[in-house]
């Protein structure tokens, strides 16, 4: 769950095109493959560079892991990310195996000042985990969850999915918050926050973190947790990936029952206005253990939708009564029942077919769900047969509000709900009109917002990204400059250096 940057000026889609016609067609399968022919690659301030063949074939060569350049289907697939607006072409792709390959990738990109993007689920709607002709790294090989169930602790490696995770733990009656989309990666979701259906009741996924171990810009390999690195255990935590890349995670677990109460009450599009009105009420006063979720979309089709979604996970002789607001409220139908908790996080997945469609969406949190709000989302939701567009409130409050903001680099601990404004198109088609449209209407959205989750960057400006870490930006540049003075890992909501 990075989520989409599309801005396109004519300078660097020539320097697209530039690098795709350019870079050198030598396929490599593996570390021992032969490499053809030296690489034009960028560096992260913006200049053209030559790696020289042997370099990178030194490079290869001392993987266990593979290195891919343009040119094999390997390489096509793993520069791909979820979004398939983003389109964007790595100089080299490294796939580490091991954490001791993550230190020679980074080492080489550090030596040569390479732009390095990091991809883990690939996430990132801005497309920051890929990058035009610098070096990705594709943590895709570095996947294994193990969990102890003694300790209720799990060891999660660096690539890992959220679906993988949830999977070995729930396997022993535990959990921690992990997103809602089982295919995203939990590098990237952790080291931003950690929203999920459980973050009201256990609290951000960082606040589940215990310790991890990091390969920072100077190639070193880290612990870092509350007694080893303690100012990088603090910034790794909502500072997103400013500071390296993690090659594994240790999270603390929590009992809960696999079977939770979910589903999707539904309303007239007509009542959209008094539905947000109504459920906004409502979650404000749920307990903890009770996620309430808003939203209103339109598809093709003329299936135009007002939802209020639920995800209760507490014990279950409760959910009625709880529920019982909403059933009184008059939905037309729903699909309320109990999940297998495991299943419930599948079920948001998408597939490749969804790849026929481009996406660009908006976000900002929101202190509270106000009428003016209401109205001038309503007046500024426009239907329309060439796309879909859909706004939701994501639920917050709860544990993540009872963390004071300098507990952890996450600056927004206060905001009980995150406004949500998407729009999709099919590929092919323009999407100009679309993202025209979605910054226009955000045009009447952000006067309500306070801040952003770092996940969901897209457009902002630095003094924008600066505001939004508040009162910890001066720590986080502190630990930046110890850590990454040369802001080797610049592809995400920057922290600047200043040395």
């Amino acid at each position: 769950m990075n989520r989409r940057n599309f801005m396109k000026s004519s300078v660097a889609a020539a320097v697209a095109l530039s690098f795709h016609q350019n870079l050198v067609l030598a396929a490599t399968a593996d570390g021992g493959s032969e490499v053809g022919a030296d690489v034009q690659a960028m560096t992260g301030d913006g200049s053209e560079v030559i790696l020289s063949r042997s370099s990178v074939q030194d490079l290869a060569d001392s993987l266990r892991g593979n290195l891919f350049l343009p040119g094999s289907d390997a390489y096509e697939k793993a520069r791909q990310v979820i979004n398939p607006h983003v389109d964007k072409f790595p100089a080299l792709v490294v796939q580490p195996r091991s954490p001791a390959d993550v230190q020679k990738a980074v080492q080489y990109a550090s030596q040569e000042n390479l732009l390095t993007a990091v991809k883990c689920g690939g996430h990132a709607f801005s497309g920051l985990s890929t990058c035009q002709g610098g070096m990705q790294i594709d943590l895709s090989l570095m996947r294994y969850v193990r969990v102890d169930p003694v300790r209720k602790t799990a060891w999660v490696a660096g690539g890992s999915l959220l679906g993988e995770m949830d999977y070995e733990s729930m396997a022993h009656g535990l959990v921690t918050t992990a997103g809602t989309v089982s295919h995203t990666g939990v590098g990237g979701l952790t080291l931003g926050g950690g929203y999920g259906r459980l973050a009201r009741r256990f609290g951000l996924t960082i606040d589940s973190l215990l310790s991890v171990d990091i390969v920072t810009a100077d190639g070193k390999l880290r612990r870092a947790s509350r007694h080893d690195n303690p100012d990088l255990f603090w910034a790794v935590r909502g500072g997103g990936g400013n500071f390296g890349i993690v090659t594994a995670f240790e999270f603390q677990l929590h009992p809960m029952q696999r079977q939770v109460i979910a589903g999707r009450y539904m309303f007239p599009f007509e009542r959209r206005q008094e539905m947000l009105q109504f459920s906004s009420e409502f979650a404000s006063s749920a307990p903890d253990d009770l996620l309430v979720g808003q939203f209103i979309g339109a598809f093709p089709g003329g299936n135009n939708v007002a939802v209020i979604g639920v995800v209760y996970s507490g014990p279950q002789e409760r959910a009625d009564g709880l529920l019982a607001p909403i059933e009184k409220f008059g939905p037309v139908g729903n699909t309320v029942k109990s999940w297998d908790y495991v299943e419930l996080q599948r079920s948001g997945d998408f597939g490749d077919d969804d790849r026929a469609n481009g996406s660009y969406m908006k976000s900002g949190f929101i202190d509270q769900i106000s009428d003016d709000l209401i109205s001038d989302l309503v007046e500024t939701f426009e239907p329309n047969p060439n796309r879909s567009i859909w706004m939701s409130f994501g639920h917050g409050g709860g544990a993540i509000s009872r963390v004071p903001n300098d507990a952890t680099a996450f600056p927004s601990r206060s905001p009980e709900f995150n406004l949500l404004s998407f729009v999709g198109w099919p590929m092919g088609a323009d999407p100009e009109p679309h993202l025209e449209y979605m910054r226009q209407q955000w045009t009447h959205m952000a006067p309500y917002t306070d801040g952003f989750y770092v996940n969901d960057l897209g457009e902002e400006t630095q003094a924008q990204v600066d505001s939004n870490y508040g009162d910890n930006l001066p720590r986080l540049v502190q630990v930046k400059n110890q850590y990454d003075p040369g802001n080797l890992f610049r592809l995400n909501a920057n922290v600047k250096p200043t040395v």
